[in-house]
């Protein structure tokens, strides 16, 4: 019998006055001798957020928002995950599990569980209703933070299928992108009985073995390649760091909620079709309600160290026979070409190149992100 409990998120106030006295007392750095972000965020950005943060942000709204939710932590692999559960009025609906990656959150989610679970409140068919699963990946959230090596993406899969189980669910479909993306695929690898179909925002492939199999490539594939280099060259430096000394920098993560900010920030301008500024897309709220999920539970080492655990298999090149859309936002960091992708999904079903959003999809785009779905899954109910 799997050990489940009833979860509520209840921050003491203690936490979130040292929160406001950390702020007060950064020791700042000078500013960056660039006028741009090729530096890194912007110190008068990051002040003025961090300002923004002490001063105004309200967490309390946040956390009402989240524990309206039906909320729970089970135990499976011998960690407690923390699962949101929204389950849809409509009979017929279809279980979907939804998988965040770095550095996001179940907060990436919040604006498509309505129209995803109750699409008839929000101008949609009953027949693209979903019951929506939730969880926080290992050492990220409010999930539990793993104790010893080994958790990675295939495990986590393995603990995944148990989560489902022990919801009581025997079939499902699965979505997810960045780590949630290789969380879904080798889920759909180890239990294609049980996943009905698999829909990532981020095709987890790995392009250099596609391109030596395809051989002749096509412009598409050419890209795909060089946007892959460009990355590794520009944006890549967070992947060396957290896959080689995660223990190191979550020092600062976890001690520093500016720093924290800066790490993760960073990355929704860099990541997301945003013009050039976060908060062209996202409000401060927004922002800063995905760090707390980082801040809140000192998950800055423990997040990080998943890509320590890239060692023991990333599952890129494993065959995928179960039913697969996918949807490739402009701004997406990996962006596989169709013929790429097809190399590992065998089953391809469905292929679509939104004209705008990025990596953060759910979160950038959410009426986008919903039409998408329902689009590929009406494929298969």
């Amino acid at each position: 019998m799997v050990e489940m409990s009833r979860y509520r998120i209840e921050i003491p106030d203690s936490d979130l006055d040292d929160l406001r006295g950390r702020l007060a007392r950064t020791r700042w750095p000078e500013r960056e001798t660039v006028a741009d972000w090729s530096q890194g965020i912007p110190l008068d950005y990051l002040r003025e957020l961090c300002t923004y943060w002490a001063d105004s942000y309200d967490w309390r709204a946040t956390e009402r928002r989240l524990n309206a939710f039906d909320q729970v932590k089970v135990a499976v692999g011998g960690l407690g995950i923390h699962v949101v559960q929204v389950t849809s009025p409509h009979p017929g609906a279809l279980p979907l599990l939804m998988t965040h990656g770095w550095p996001g959150s179940i907060v990436e989610f919040l604006q498509v569980i309505g129209p995803l679970t109750d699409p008839v409140a929000h101008g949609g068919s009953a027949t693209d209703a979903f019951h929506l699963v939730l969880p926080s990946l290992p050492g990220y959230g409010f999930s539990d933070k793993p104790a010893a090596v080994g958790w990675g993406v295939t495990r986590i899969a393995d603990a995944w299928a148990e989560l489902m189980a022990a919801l009581g669910y025997e079939r499902y479909a699965v979505q997810g992108g960045d780590w949630g993306a290789g969380v879904s695929a080798a889920l759909a690898v180890r239990q294609p009985h049980a996943v009905l179909g698999l829909h990532l925002n981020m095709p987890v492939v790995d392009m250099q073995a596609a391109a030596a199999e395809l051989g002749e490539l096509d412009d598409r594939d050419r890209a795909a390649l060089a946007a892959l280099g460009l990355f590794g060259k520009e944006e890549g430096g967070y992947v060396t760091q957290q896959s080689t000394r995660p223990q190191t920098v979550g020092y600062g993560l976890v001690d520093s909620p500016a720093g924290l900010a800066g790490w993760i920030v960073e990355k929704f301008r860099g990541w997301t079709d945003c013009d050039g500024h976060p908060e062209k897309l996202f409000t401060r709220d927004q922002l800063l309600d995905n760090v707390m999920m980082y801040w809140l539970p000192a998950a800055g080492a423990s997040a990080a160290r998943l890509y320590w655990e890239r060692s023991t298999g990333l599952g890129a090149a494993d065959p995928v026979v179960v039913p697969t859309g996918c949807s490739v936002f402009p701004k997406e960091q990996f962006r596989p070409s169709r013929r790429m992708a097809q190399t590992r999904f065998r089953d391809l079903r469905y292929w679509n190149e939104p004209d705008r959003g990025g990596h953060f999809a759910a979160f950038e785009q959410p009426n986008l992100f919903v039409d998408e779905l329902r689009a590929f899954f009406r494929l298969l109910r």
